[in-house]
């Protein structure tokens, strides 16, 4: 058995808030942990956890989300609830002919919401992609860590998807600087059973992975081959 994909967790100023801007855009129930709230996922949905970090412009994005739309006029509902609940427009340098809409949310994390009639996202749920930074061999890595087949693999960008559908995991190329400090998203994960933790470990360091450290709540960090740290569960 693999491991598997629990949530992306964001470092957050204030987790609970930004847990609530999410739960009312993705329409998710909140579970409260301590020192943090999760956004449970499913079979096809990526979770979203939020836990109590250094500020949220501290440190680079690894990734960001994309969500989808049915219409014009879905795309502009979900943009209007989006405002409604706390985000704000964000300018990264699209240009007015594109068609998705880029905005932060309330601690300056970037989404985009997606024009509909995007293929590429087609069947793939509400919350469509998560669009992370990394080249070729994170991607690959990745699909092997998680047991999911590469959907998109072309000119160093890639992409991963659950065998059960839904939300795409890709990687747009190699970033342009190396990362300076710990991104604000990780992902983390789950070990097949209760025993299982340590042969997980030596399996994801043998596909390229390296150890960092064991943290209190007994999660194991580790970084994959691009250097962005995950954390692995028992």
């Amino acid at each position: 058995m693999t491991i598997q994909l629990i949530a992306v967790t964001y470092d957050a100023r204030e987790p609970l808030r930004l847990a609530r801007f999410w739960a009312g855009l993705l329409g998710r129930e909140i579970v409260e942990e301590a020192g943090g709230a999760l956004l449970p996922g499913d079979d096809t949905q990526v979770g979203l956890r939020f836990v109590a970090g250094r500020p949220a412009e501290g440190g680079p994005e690894y990734l960001h989300l994309h969500l989808t739309s049915t219409s014009l006029a879905d795309q502009q509902h979900t943009v209007d609830r989006a405002l409604r609940l706390g985000a704000a427009p964000l300018d990264v340098g699209q240009r007015p002919e594109e068609g998705h809409i880029v905005l932060a949310d309330p601690e300056g994390n970037a989404f985009c919401v997606i024009e509909p009639g995007n293929s590429f996202l087609a069947g793939c749920g509400f919350l469509g992609e998560l669009a992370c930074d990394g080249g070729r061999e994170v991607g690959v890595f990745w699909g092997e860590a998680l047991g999911w087949p590469l959907v998109w693999d072309q000119d160093d960008e890639t992409a991963v998807q659950s065998p059960h559908g839904g939300t795409k995991v890709a990687w747009g190329g190699s970033p342009d600087a190396p990362r300076q400090a710990r991104n604000r998203q990780r992902f983390d994960l789950a070990a097949p059973g209760p025993g299982d933790l340590a042969a997980s470990i030596e399996r994801l360091v043998a596909l390229g992975a390296k150890r960092l450290s064991a943290g209190e709540d007994g999660a194991v960090a580790l970084a994959d081959p691009g250097g962005n740290e995950f954390r692995l569960f028992a």
